[in-house]
This record gives C-alpha cells, structure tokens and sequence, in this order.
C-alpha cells in the first residue's frame, strides 16, 4: 500500500483509512502515511473528540512495527444517522438509517411528483420528522440527508434538470427546499446538508457496494413508470459531464416510431417498454391501469395479459442492452423496478445475447435486485456518508466543530 498524503495526511485521511480497513492501528497508520507516533496521535485525538473514532472491540492485536500490541480502531457508526427519501412518480419511501446503512425506521405512502417539489418535500419533512421520533433520535443527530428523484440531477447544484415525468421540478432548489422542511418540522438544525442524485444511480451505487464490491463495473437498469439506468465504475457512480448518464429511456428505437414520450419526442425505448407503456397499452384493453405500480400489482397476481406485454417490453429493452453491455463490458447487469420479474427478464435475456458479442457477455451476470425497494434508500444513504467523511469534508467538518 503505497503512502496516504506524503507524510501531511491530516485527520480526515487517517479517518478513511479506519473507515475503509487498510489501516486499523496506530501502528498501521504511521505506516501508511509516513507520520510520526506523536503526530498520528493529535490527528486521532481529533477524530475521537468529535466521537467519530472508537477502540476496538477485538482488543489488542500485534502491532506491524514490533513492541506491544496495538488497540483497534474502528469508525463509530452510533454518533450520528442519515435520512434518506427515495420518490417515484406516485409514492415515496423514506428511512432514518444508521452510518453504516442499517434501517433503523421506514415509512412508505403517497407522495404524487406531479403535485410539485414545494408540496412533496413539505410532506417529506414531516415524515422525518415522524421517523426520527419512531427511531428515538433528536434531531441533532442527523448528519445529512440523501434524496433519489427519478429524473437527472446536476450534482453540483442538486437541482434536475429537464425531468421528463417531474413536472415543475426543473432548476428547482431541492436542497434548500427540503433542509427547511426539516427544519420546520423536525426542529432539525439550519443547514443541515441535503444531496440529490438520480434514482438509478443511487439504486445502483446501494446495490454495487452491498451485494458486489468487488465489481469494478456495474449497471443498474430500473424500469418502472420510466426507465433509467445507474452505473458504478471502480465503486463511484459515473454521472456524466451534467448528470445524463444512464437516461436509457431516451434511446430511440425503431418500434416505437410512432410513440409519443412523455418527454415529447417520439420513439423513445421508455415510450414502447417502460412500466408507464404497458400500463398504457393494457388500459387500451380496458384493464384498470396507470402507472408501473400497477402493472407490478397485475404480474404478483398472475394476469396473463401483463405477464405477456413485460415480456415484449423486456425484448425491447435487452435489444438496446446489447449496446450498452458491448461499450461498457459490465460484470454484473441488474435489472430492477416495478417490471423486473421472470417475463421482463426472460424478454431482456432473449435479445441480449442473440444481438450482444459473445465476448462482452461471457463474464456477465444478469441479476435482479438483492435489496429491492430499499435499495435507492441504501445508496442515498451511503451517499451522504461517503461524502460527509471524505477526507477533505471530514476536515472541514472538524474545523467547524472545533475539535
């Protein structure tokens, strides 16, 4: 392991050590970063002060430079928690979870986007404020909180930008939105950090890093009401230069020529193969149903009708996964949402390997979620962790804390 910060590494460095396990004594610390006993030392007294560092349950191990044994560290995930939302087109999920991303408490209801971001993330302070209370956690005790919208997301600013199925979300401030919510009704503290990323990528990041770590390329597709797609590359989600990675829905494909997106083009592969098309299609033939909720509630139940048009709008959507898998050679191919059961599967898996080059999929693993409607509260979570305790944060964080 090659040297943490050329012998400057400051305390948030040596807290990514602990946090990631390359280095979990005081000994291994100084190995790693070239710093002295007495230097390591002042930079874990910092992290202790703040409570973010604690000893060891395991108790002494031997220590790599010789002389007595070392005392483990280890990160305190008990000094604080996160709050994470993930939203849908007409309901919403939202969880009070630990820093390790255990669900301390959940809560899932109606949430319509179309009703605009004042009134859902108004009604999303609220149900904070009621999971903080279920959990037994003040308000202070919230670090951060991470929100999955279905839509893209400039990062930098975490605002969506051109949502096709968010009507009046575009350019909206959704962070100051929602940490004034919070605020309100929580008597959280003022500025409490709020990160918004795309439902896909945070599905995909909560999958990538709970079921496969060791994957160094991963992608996500969620097919529900819309389509989209997350990908992880060396464990970071890749967005793009503005957050467009992954719109998969907006591939035009030839059979939909004559379908019109709700993002106003025609063609679109979410126009013919999203949750939202085949609920279209099976109203037209006078079954009761508006949205990919829906049609997941028809294929539990076995209709027929359903089981046969996911399985048409899984072929579609396997013919442009063909490109996908042959451009980026992915290890694991997930496929998540309200369609992803056997008939959406099995359509994806037809088209796949029949147009896909043999070589891009003989390491593949086509999959279906492990964490299921968790998985974008999961990953909105491990966001706000990640980058809260990030070196250069952590540092900030330190300093404005006064430790």
């Amino acid at each position: 392991m090659g040297r943490v910060g050329g012998g400057h590494a400051g305390a948030g460095d040596l807290l990514e050590l602990v946090r990631s396990g390359r280095a979990t004594t005081r000994g291994a610390l100084q190995q790693a970063t070239g710093l002295s006993r007495a230097t390591v030392g002042q930079r874990l007294d910092r992290l202790f002060r703040a409570g973010w560092l604690r000893e060891g349950a395991g108790g002494p191990v031997g220590s790599p430079l010789g002389g007595r044994p070392s005392i483990t560290l280890e990160f305190d995930d008990e000094h604080a928690v996160v709050l994470a939302a993930d939203l849908d087109t007409r309901h919403a999920r939202a969880a009070v979870l630990s820093l390790t991303g255990e669900i301390q408490a959940e809560h899932t209801g109606t949430l319509v986007i179309e009703e605009g971001p004042d009134v859902v993330l108004d009604e999303l302070g609220r149900w904070f404020a009621g999971l903080l209370e279920k959990a037994g956690h003040p308000a202070d005790a919230v670090c951060g909180m991470g929100l999955a919208v279905p839509g893209p997301v400039d990062t930098d600013t975490g605002r969506v930008v051109q949502p096709p199925i968010m009507p009046g979300w575009d350019g909206y401030d959704i962070r100051g939105r929602l940490a004034r919510a919070f605020t309100e009704h929580a008597a959280g503290p003022a500025g409490t950090p709020v990160l918004v990323d795309n439902d896909a990528n945070l599905m995909a990041y909560g999958e990538q890093r709970t079921a496969y770590p060791d994957c160094s390329a991963f992608v996500l597709v969620k097919v529900s009401t819309g389509i989209g797609a997350g990908v992880v590359v060396h464990g970071s989600i890749y967005r793009g230069i503005d957050g467009g990675a992954g719109d998969l829905g907006h591939i035009r494909v030839p059979q939909g020529a004559n379908a019109l997106c709700r993002c106003g083009s025609y063609g679109c592969l979410a126009a013919v193969a999203s949750g939202g098309a085949v609920a279209r299609r099976l109203a037209e033939t006078g079954v009761p149903a508006a949205s990919g909720s829906d049609v997941r509630d028809l294929l539990t139940a076995g209709h027929t009708g359903a089981m046969a048009l996911a399985r048409e709008a899984g072929r579609a959507v396997g013919d442009v996964l063909a490109t996908v898998v042959t451009l980026l050679n992915p290890g694991v191919l997930m496929i998540a949402g309200d369609l992803a059961g056997t008939p959406f599967l099995t359509g994806v898996r037809e088209l796949l390997y029949q147009r896909a080059l043999p070589r891009s999929t003989a390491h593949l693993d086509v999959v279906t979620s492990r964490l299921g409607e968790r998985a974008g509260l999961v990953g909105a979570g491990a966001l706000v962790v990640e980058h809260l305790y990030a070196p250069r944060r952590a540092e900030e964080r330190l300093a404005a804390l006064g430790v």
